[in-house]
């Protein structure tokens, strides 16, 4: 069978309306090695890791420190799929230059692009990171970062003025220079307007079957996620299976059933009475 070549941003641009683009997201080197081996198009190292690894209660808790360990780590698996970096809350909002220099900071450490959330406002932005020769992603509908804003994680374009506005943030992020954009929990509707409209892949998570791929975080598909949003299918239930295989762990060690005698090694002949002996010697007291 013949290597998988690399996916670079000219393929998934070119998949348009020709196969469905698959993406996941990674957070660490094991489990981008599993994802890549799969063969899907684009692992996603997101800011969902705030809350999946992390622990934290919403995407604004995690740093550019946090975000450029994690794709680091994904990186080091050399994925042959194309790697995409979350910027992080206020990593790319106070002016164009930060954006630039933080951006740029995750091609450093090994990513193939960087996703950024937000619509026209962030056209500047967009225009000078693809200036730069960073490819960015872009994110519409459902933005968490800035869920307060919004009034929380709701279902987004359900009346025709919010849909027109998730439309036009679309073909304004596409006319800029995105390669792909994400459309998050929308109305199927508007999704399938967007991917109409626009020349560039669209990729859904909860957003109907319309677009030109999917998206899903990682640990709603394994089944480790404490609570999943509405649109996510877990696949298998990984919690339980790895809680089992910790119980039989503990029951091993807690019977005496663990390590078995195959999984321990002896000193050599002769050797053990050896030690004895030197550590008589020098625990003997003195005449």
């Amino acid at each position: 069978m013949a290597e998988r070549e690399k996916v670079t941003v000219r393929k998934i641009v070119n998949l348009k309306g020709k196969k469905p683009i698959v993406m996941i997201t990674a957070y660490d080197y094991p489990t981008a090695k599993i994802v890549d081996e799969v063969g899907v198009d684009i692992i996603l190292v997101g800011d969902s890791l705030s809350m999946t690894v992390l622990g934290n209660p919403s995407t604004l808790q995690v740093d550019m420190n946090d975000m450029l360990r994690h794709t680091a780590a994904v990186s080091r698996a050399q994925p042959k799929s194309l790697l995409v970096a979350d910027m992080p809350f206020l990593s790319y909002e106070v002016n164009v230059n930060e954006a630039v220099r933080n951006a740029g900071e995750f091609l450093r450490v090994g990513a193939d692009a960087v996703k950024l959330e937000g619509g026209s406002e962030y056209t500047d932005v967009v225009k000078a990171l693809t200036r730069a020769g960073i490819p960015v992603m872009g994110h519409v509908g459902l933005t968490p970062q800035k869920h307060k804003l919004l009034g929380g994680y709701r279902l987004m374009g359900k009346t025709a003025e919010e849909a027109k506005e998730i439309i036009e943030d679309a073909e304004a992020i596409a006319e800029a220079g995105a390669f792909s954009i994400v459309i998050e929990y929308t109305a199927s509707e508007v999704a399938a307007e967007v991917t109409k409209r626009v020349k560039v892949p669209t990729i859904c998570i909860g957003s109907g079957p319309f677009c030109d791929g999917q998206v899903l975080v990682i640990h709603d598909v394994l089944g480790l996620s404490d609570a999943s949003p509405p649109f996510t299918k877990r696949y298998v239930n990984l919690k339980d299976i790895i809680a089992s295989a910790i119980k039989s762990y503990k029951d091993d060690v807690e019977n005496s059933r663990f390590p078995p005698e195959e999984m321990y090694w002896h000193m050599k002949d002769g050797e053990y009475d050896k030690l004895l002996n030197m550590l008589r010697g020098a625990t003997s007291p003195e005449p």
